[in-house]
């Protein structure tokens, strides 16, 4: 007996009649999150590159979610974890999200660092 996948994403609001329209279904959600990406990137309003939260501003802030984002669905849907028990998917899903997490928080603690040291002159921007 083949093991059937859940015809349905975010949490059963959207639902599809084959695996092949899910697919497509799914595609289109990343295309537009990846779109509303580039986009910011090409725009780059001014509002959320002026404003700042923990130092850092607020587009950064935008991309790593929406990255997070993207990489938490991949998993869940194309590594078909929403199929698994929960230990599973437990697991696997929210250890990737802690440790990318705590990675961003390292590089930006460490950023915030090093921009300190160079800003108050204790080294020269020489590169």
């Amino acid at each position: 007996m083949a093991h059937e996948h859940k015809l349905e994403i975010f949490r059963g609001l959207l639902k599809f009649k084959s695996n092949t329209s899910k697919i497509w279904g799914v595609l289109i959600v990343l295309s537009i999150v990846t779109a509303v990406e580039v986009a910011l990137g090409i725009i780059k309003p001014e509002f959320l590159v002026e404003e700042r939260f923990m130092r850092m501003k607020l587009l950064n802030w935008i991309f790593i979610i929406l990255t997070i984002f993207k990489a938490y669905y991949i998993t869940w849907d194309f590594m078909h974890m929403r199929d698994e028990v929960k230990g599973l998917r437990r697991a696997v899903v929210w250890t990737a999200v802690f440790l990318i997490c705590y990675l961003v928080f390292i590089l930006l603690t460490e950023g915030d660092y090093i921009f300190d040291v160079y800003d108050s002159g204790f080294q020269s921007w020489d590169f």
